[in-house]
């Protein structure tokens, strides 16, 4: 045996042999030890699935077959078949039938059509709309015949502007 194996705990030395019997000769001595908690932990899920299986049996003790009804419940649940050749043959073709979009060649990356982009405008501006001058004095003449004694400064103010949305789509820049 090699310098340090005497002490080593015998699950660790098999765990070493696996990995030597694999091809595996240059390792970190960690990976041993993760390989050992791996191991321990499938086990231990293992046989309590196995005891669940037992008491549901009303059995005293787990049996061999509790056991192989644990192990294939966890083969079942951790690892999945991929689906036939068949199958996939089928998908494929099926999608296959579909034609690809045309691609626009032109300068640059080939971008999608732009009903398929999200760049199109998703915003408003706020752009106030003036009054028409007549409209302005129709409100000048209404304020001075409310209240005659109103000051000066107070009929000076600015036309109120009420505000208009707009978008609109960016147009592309000659080059």
């Amino acid at each position: 045996m090699a310098e340090g194996e005497e002490d080593m705990p015998r699950d660790a030395k098999i765990v070493k042999s696996l990995l030597k019997s694999m091809g595996v000769e240059d390792y970190e001595p960690r990976v041993v030890h993760q390989f050992l908690e791996l191991w321990y932990r499938y086990v231990v899920d293992v046989l309590t699935d196995a005891q669940v299986y037992s008491e549901h049996a009303n059995k005293t003790a787990i049996d061999c077959d509790d056991v192989k009804l644990a192990i294939q419940s966890k083969v079942n649940f951790s690892f999945s078949q991929p689906p036939p050749r068949e199958v996939l043959l089928e998908l494929a073709r099926n999608r296959n039938k579909i034609p690809l979009p045309k691609s626009i060649a032109g300068p640059g990356i080939p971008l999608p059509p732009e009903q398929d982009t999200l760049i199109s405008p998703n915003y408003q501006l706020a752009i106030p709309k003036k009054r028409t001058a007549q409209a302005i004095e129709e409100t000048e003449e209404d304020e001075e015949s409310a209240d005659p004694n109103q000051s000066q400064e107070q009929k000076t103010d600015p036309p109120q502007l009420t505000p208009q949305r707009v978008s609109f789509p960016l147009t592309k820049r000659p080059k």
